[in-house]
């Protein structure tokens, strides 16, 4: 097969490749698992993910992406050529070129990680883009206009909030909060309030079934399976909407705060322009039920979703592979 570039939206929650001209070809959770006994990696993405919490004390199941960035070098790396060989095949006449998203708020060590880890696993040449400059360009926002956009970008580890003009970033703030910290927020208040344990894709699934950004006046309800922690036995629960509501409030501030921060360091001129057009919302937590109305009502400025809000930062990086030339002057290239 002859790939000559490919796109990685590389998430703490999931990886996602793009082939020019076929679209997003993968879709997988960035979960690896390792034989401790061999020291070798057993699995990576859906099976890996179908293991967490269900493995032998010689098997570990783990995220090897923490709040966006790197948390385990060497198993990135395997995970990166997992999904490249995986769309480009494993004999290949030349190597792609490779572009990944990354948080705003990287470190230039992360950066340069980020880089070096993508060569190795069989890139000829590596570009790492800011996320919330994908997720705008993904958003259909005119990212090169001399006006100023907001995009807040909530992943599963990070909550990118960034003010967008002549494509570049003007003002940005990356808060180290997103959809995995919604979940443990959840896991946390069923086990304070009910003595239930539940694992984290119980707890995923309540924020997707029930969860909400504001209370409801018709509350949705439903059972929760786990182990009781005095007994130690399987238990169901009942909870309401508004419970996961209350559960969530802190890691919501959070993302809140972000979006203070940034509009306060903006110039008076591009906040004039966020005022007229809104800010909109991309990434899973953006799909959280009326997260839109909190972030409005508590700003004062309208907040929309963005459509098809989960493939932003991939249709960004899409449309940045196929225009590449155009938009290397807001990129970083690696030697």
């Amino acid at each position: 097969m002859l790939v000559r570039k490919i796109g990685i939206d590389l998430g703490t929650a999931n990886v996602l490749a793009f082939i020019p001209g076929k679209g997003i070809v993968s879709n997988e959770p960035s979960v690896v698992a390792i034989s401790l006994l061999e020291n070798k990696v057993l699995a990576i993405g859906n099976e890996a993910k179908e293991m967490l919490g269900r493995t032998p004390d010689t098997i570990v199941a783990s995220r090897p992406m923490r709040d966006g960035v790197i948390a385990d070098y060497k198993i990135t790396e395997a995970m990166l050529k997992y999904f490249i060989n995986k769309v480009s095949g494993r004999f290949r006449l030349i190597r792609p070129e490779v572009m990944v998203s990354i948080p705003a708020g990287v470190t230039s060590t992360e950066r340069r990680a980020v880089i070096d880890a993508t060569i190795r696993a069989g890139a000829k040449m590596a570009y790492v883009v800011k996320e919330p400059i994908l997720a705008a360009i993904g958003a259909g926002i005119p990212i090169n206009n001399a006006a100023g956009n907001m995009i807040i970008d909530i992943g599963g580890g990070t909550s990118e909030v960034a003010v967008v003009s002549l494509g570049g970033v003007v003002s940005a703030h990356s808060a180290r909060v997103g959809g995995n910290r919604i979940d443990q927020a959840i896991a946390d208040y069923i086990k304070r309030k009910y003595s239930l344990s539940i694992g984290d894709r119980t707890a995923e699934d309540v924020k997707i079934k029930i969860g909400s950004a504001l209370p409801q006046v018709k509350e949705d309800y439903m059972d929760v399976r786990g182990r009781d922690l005095t007994g130690g036995l399987p238990r169901t629960v009942h909870i309401s909407s508004n419970e996961v509501t209350e559960a969530i409030q802190d890691e919501l501030r959070e993302v809140i705060n972000a979006i203070k921060k940034v509009l306060q360091e903006t110039p008076p001129e591009l906040a004039a322009d966020i005022m007229d057009k809104g800010m909109v919302l991309s990434g899973g937590g953006a799909l959280l039920r009326n997260l839109d109305q909190l972030i409005t009502k508590t700003i004062g400025v309208p907040c929309y979703v963005a459509d098809d809000a989960l493939y932003c930062v991939i249709k960004g990086i899409g449309i940045a592979l196929e225009n590449l030339d155009m938009y290397k002057r807001t990129m970083m290239l690696s030697k």
